[in-house]
Protein backbone atom coordinates (compact mmCIF):
# COMPACT_ATOMS: atom_id res chain seq x y z
CA UNK A 1 0.00 0.00 0.00
CA UNK A 2 1.01 3.77 -0.43
CA UNK A 3 2.92 5.20 2.06
CA UNK A 4 1.58 8.74 0.84
CA UNK A 5 -2.38 7.22 0.62
CA UNK A 6 -3.72 6.15 4.37
CA UNK A 7 -6.24 3.19 4.39
CA UNK A 8 -9.69 4.02 4.05
CA UNK A 9 -8.59 6.96 1.39
CA UNK A 10 -9.88 8.05 -1.53
CA UNK A 11 -6.98 8.76 -4.10
CA UNK A 12 -9.42 9.89 -6.72
CA UNK A 13 -10.09 12.92 -4.67
CA UNK A 14 -6.73 14.65 -5.39
CA UNK A 15 -5.81 13.39 -8.60
CA UNK A 16 -4.66 15.74 -10.80
CA UNK A 17 -4.07 13.90 -14.36
CA UNK A 18 -0.37 13.92 -15.58
CA UNK A 19 -2.20 15.95 -19.20
CA UNK A 20 -3.27 18.39 -16.89
CA UNK A 21 -0.46 18.92 -14.84
CA UNK A 22 1.45 21.69 -14.89
CA UNK A 23 4.96 20.12 -14.74
CA UNK A 24 4.19 17.51 -17.31
CA UNK A 25 7.29 19.08 -19.06
CA UNK A 26 9.45 18.36 -16.20
CA UNK A 27 8.04 15.19 -15.35
CA UNK A 28 7.43 13.19 -18.14
CA UNK A 29 9.53 12.25 -21.44
CA UNK A 30 9.04 13.70 -24.47
CA UNK A 31 7.15 13.02 -26.99
CA UNK A 32 5.07 10.54 -25.28
CA UNK A 33 1.97 9.21 -26.70
CA UNK A 34 -1.35 9.38 -25.50
CA UNK A 35 -1.89 5.69 -25.31
CA UNK A 36 1.97 5.47 -23.46
CA UNK A 37 0.75 8.32 -21.29
CA UNK A 38 -2.51 6.35 -19.78
CA UNK A 39 -1.05 3.79 -18.66
CA UNK A 40 1.76 5.50 -17.35
CA UNK A 41 -0.91 7.44 -15.34
CA UNK A 42 -2.05 3.72 -14.06
CA UNK A 43 0.29 2.82 -11.97
CA UNK A 44 1.04 6.46 -10.59
CA UNK A 45 -0.60 6.88 -7.02
CA UNK A 46 -1.50 10.32 -5.55
CA UNK A 47 -2.04 10.58 -1.94
CA UNK A 48 -3.40 13.41 0.21
CA UNK A 49 -1.69 16.63 0.51
CA UNK A 50 1.23 16.57 3.06
CA UNK A 51 1.31 18.84 5.98
CA UNK A 52 4.70 20.20 7.13
CA UNK A 53 6.60 17.39 9.02
CA UNK A 54 4.53 14.84 7.65
CA UNK A 55 6.70 11.68 6.23
CA UNK A 56 6.69 10.13 2.90
CA UNK A 57 9.55 7.47 3.85
CA UNK A 58 11.95 7.27 7.24
CA UNK A 59 15.46 5.70 6.68
CA UNK A 60 15.65 1.91 6.59
CA UNK A 61 11.75 1.49 4.84
CA UNK A 62 11.79 -0.90 2.05
CA UNK A 63 12.76 0.60 -1.50
CA UNK A 64 9.69 0.02 -3.50
CA UNK A 65 8.61 3.51 -5.20
CA UNK A 66 10.22 6.73 -6.40
CA UNK A 67 8.51 10.12 -6.11
CA UNK A 68 7.96 13.22 -7.44
CA UNK A 69 7.06 16.55 -5.67
CA UNK A 70 3.92 17.78 -7.34
CA UNK A 71 3.72 20.95 -5.26
CA UNK A 72 5.63 22.08 -1.72
CA UNK A 73 8.68 21.17 -0.98
CA UNK A 74 10.59 18.24 1.35
CA UNK A 75 13.83 17.80 2.39
CA UNK A 76 15.46 14.62 2.89
CA UNK A 77 17.85 14.07 5.88
CA UNK A 78 19.54 11.02 7.26
CA UNK A 79 20.56 10.72 10.96
CA UNK A 80 24.83 10.41 12.16
CA UNK A 81 25.89 8.03 14.78
CA UNK A 82 25.09 10.72 17.10
CA UNK A 83 21.54 10.65 16.50
CA UNK A 84 21.94 14.27 14.65
CA UNK A 85 19.69 15.21 11.35
CA UNK A 86 21.71 15.96 8.68
CA UNK A 87 19.90 17.54 5.72
CA UNK A 88 21.27 15.66 2.54
CA UNK A 89 19.28 17.71 -0.23
CA UNK A 90 15.86 19.96 -1.05
CA UNK A 91 13.34 19.00 -3.72
CA UNK A 92 11.12 21.32 -5.27
CA UNK A 93 7.47 20.73 -7.88
CA UNK A 94 9.01 18.88 -10.31
CA UNK A 95 11.75 16.94 -8.85
CA UNK A 96 12.19 13.20 -7.96
CA UNK A 97 13.47 12.04 -4.77
CA UNK A 98 13.98 8.42 -3.19
CA UNK A 99 16.60 7.00 -5.95
CA UNK A 100 18.91 6.72 -3.13
CA UNK A 101 17.26 3.37 -2.11
CA UNK A 102 18.37 2.02 -5.19
CA UNK A 103 21.17 0.06 -4.63
CA UNK A 104 20.77 -1.54 -0.97
CA UNK A 105 16.81 -1.76 -1.63
CA UNK A 106 16.33 -0.02 1.43
CA UNK A 107 15.82 3.89 1.78
CA UNK A 108 19.31 5.53 2.90
CA UNK A 109 17.47 8.77 3.91
CA UNK A 110 13.77 9.72 5.28
CA UNK A 111 11.70 12.30 3.29
CA UNK A 112 9.41 15.04 5.23
CA UNK A 113 7.30 17.78 3.67
CA UNK A 114 8.93 21.64 4.76
CA UNK A 115 5.19 22.95 3.79
CA UNK A 116 2.09 21.21 2.52
CA UNK A 117 2.93 19.37 -0.46
CA UNK A 118 1.63 16.81 -3.09
CA UNK A 119 3.61 13.89 -4.06
CA UNK A 120 3.17 11.31 -6.82
CA UNK A 121 4.48 7.85 -5.88
CA UNK A 122 5.29 5.81 -8.45
CA UNK A 123 6.19 1.98 -7.90
CA UNK A 124 9.68 1.08 -9.23
CA UNK A 125 8.94 -2.39 -10.56
CA UNK A 126 5.71 -1.55 -12.30
CA UNK A 127 7.85 1.53 -13.92
CA UNK A 128 11.05 -0.84 -14.78
CA UNK A 129 8.35 -2.62 -17.03
CA UNK A 130 6.95 0.14 -18.38
CA UNK A 131 10.17 1.67 -19.35
CA UNK A 132 11.12 -1.58 -21.46
CA UNK A 133 7.95 -1.29 -23.12
CA UNK A 134 8.57 2.76 -23.94
CA UNK A 135 11.72 3.57 -24.88
CA UNK A 136 11.25 7.48 -24.09
CA UNK A 137 10.43 6.35 -20.81
CA UNK A 138 13.48 4.66 -20.12
CA UNK A 139 15.70 7.03 -21.41
CA UNK A 140 13.66 9.69 -19.25
CA UNK A 141 15.10 7.41 -16.41
CA UNK A 142 18.37 7.43 -17.08
CA UNK A 143 18.33 11.09 -17.63
CA UNK A 144 17.08 11.04 -14.24
CA UNK A 145 19.43 9.32 -12.54
CA UNK A 146 22.36 11.54 -14.34
CA UNK A 147 20.88 14.29 -13.05
CA UNK A 148 21.28 12.73 -9.55
CA UNK A 149 25.02 12.21 -9.70
CA UNK A 150 25.47 15.45 -10.91
CA UNK A 151 23.65 17.08 -8.16
CA UNK A 152 25.97 14.59 -5.54
CA UNK A 153 29.10 16.13 -7.60
CA UNK A 154 27.32 19.69 -6.90
CA UNK A 155 27.06 19.36 -3.33
CA UNK A 156 30.28 17.53 -2.83
CA UNK A 157 31.96 21.01 -4.79
CA UNK A 158 29.43 23.28 -2.86
CA UNK A 159 30.17 21.95 0.84
CA UNK A 160 34.20 21.69 0.09
CA UNK A 161 34.47 25.67 -1.00
CA UNK A 162 35.91 27.48 1.80
CA UNK A 163 34.07 30.78 2.40
CA UNK A 164 30.11 30.81 4.06
CA UNK A 165 29.68 33.01 0.98
CA UNK A 166 30.68 30.68 -1.42
CA UNK A 167 28.33 28.03 -0.34
CA UNK A 168 25.13 30.07 0.30
CA UNK A 169 25.87 31.84 -3.03
CA UNK A 170 26.20 28.73 -4.63
CA UNK A 171 22.85 27.17 -3.16
CA UNK A 172 20.31 30.19 -3.98
CA UNK A 173 22.01 30.43 -7.47
CA UNK A 174 21.00 26.58 -7.74
CA UNK A 175 17.05 27.46 -6.83
CA UNK A 176 17.31 30.00 -8.87
CA UNK A 177 17.98 27.93 -11.94
CA UNK A 178 15.37 25.09 -10.98
CA UNK A 179 12.60 28.03 -10.61
CA UNK A 180 13.68 28.63 -13.80
CA UNK A 181 13.13 25.61 -15.09
CA UNK A 182 9.62 25.78 -13.76
CA UNK A 183 9.24 29.16 -15.55
CA UNK A 184 8.96 30.75 -12.95
CA UNK A 185 11.11 33.97 -12.10
CA UNK A 186 15.36 33.58 -11.53
CA UNK A 187 15.34 35.93 -9.31
CA UNK A 188 12.07 36.56 -7.18
CA UNK A 189 11.35 33.07 -5.30
CA UNK A 190 10.38 32.08 -1.97
CA UNK A 191 12.79 29.71 0.17
CA UNK A 192 10.75 26.72 1.48
CA UNK A 193 13.27 26.07 4.24
CA UNK A 194 14.36 27.57 7.57
CA UNK A 195 17.78 29.32 8.02
CA UNK A 196 18.61 26.60 10.41
CA UNK A 197 17.98 23.86 7.32
CA UNK A 198 20.36 25.93 5.15
CA UNK A 199 23.22 25.95 7.85
CA UNK A 200 22.56 21.99 8.36
CA UNK A 201 22.55 21.44 4.45
CA UNK A 202 25.74 24.05 3.98
CA UNK A 203 27.73 22.82 7.14
CA UNK A 204 27.42 26.40 8.72
CA UNK A 205 25.63 27.80 12.15
CA UNK A 206 22.65 29.57 11.61
CA UNK A 207 24.02 32.49 12.76
CA UNK A 208 26.33 32.55 9.88
CA UNK A 209 23.53 32.42 7.75
CA UNK A 210 22.45 35.24 8.88
CA UNK A 211 25.18 36.98 8.73
CA UNK A 212 25.91 36.10 4.91
CA UNK A 213 22.42 37.01 4.07
CA UNK A 214 22.68 40.20 5.61
CA UNK A 215 26.09 41.03 4.19
CA UNK A 216 24.82 40.13 0.41
CA UNK A 217 21.80 42.60 1.26
CA UNK A 218 24.03 45.48 2.14
CA UNK A 219 26.48 44.65 -0.75
CA UNK A 220 23.39 45.02 -3.22
CA UNK A 221 23.19 41.61 -4.77
CA UNK A 222 19.90 40.62 -2.70
CA UNK A 223 17.26 41.87 -0.97
CA UNK A 224 15.43 39.33 1.91
CA UNK A 225 12.46 39.78 3.47
CA UNK A 226 11.68 36.87 5.64
CA UNK A 227 11.56 33.79 3.10
CA UNK A 228 11.16 36.06 0.29
CA UNK A 229 14.69 36.74 -2.15
CA UNK A 230 15.41 39.06 -4.94
CA UNK A 231 18.44 38.27 -6.65
CA UNK A 232 19.20 41.70 -7.60
CA UNK A 233 22.68 41.30 -9.13
CA UNK A 234 22.90 37.73 -10.55
CA UNK A 235 25.97 38.28 -12.22
CA UNK A 236 27.88 39.23 -9.06
CA UNK A 237 26.11 36.23 -7.44
CA UNK A 238 27.97 33.81 -9.51
CA UNK A 239 31.28 35.57 -9.00
CA UNK A 240 31.11 35.03 -5.03
CA UNK A 241 30.17 31.68 -5.71
CA UNK A 242 32.35 30.75 -8.21
CA UNK A 243 30.47 28.83 -10.17
CA UNK A 244 27.53 28.91 -12.68
CA UNK A 245 25.72 26.33 -10.55
CA UNK A 246 22.73 24.66 -12.26
CA UNK A 247 21.07 21.43 -11.41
Amino acid sequence: MSRICPAGHNPKAHETHCNDCALNPICLPMAVSDADLHRLENIIERGRPLQRGDHVFRSGDRFDSIFAVRSGALKTYRLTPEGDEQIMGFHLPGEMFGLGGLAGHVQPNAAVALETSAVCEVPFERMEGLALEIPSLQHHLFHIMGRQISEDEQLLMLLSKRSAEERIAALLLSLSARFQRRNLSATRFRLPMSRGDIGNFLGLVVETVSRVFTRLQAQGVIDVQGKDVHIMQPAALSAISGTQVGT
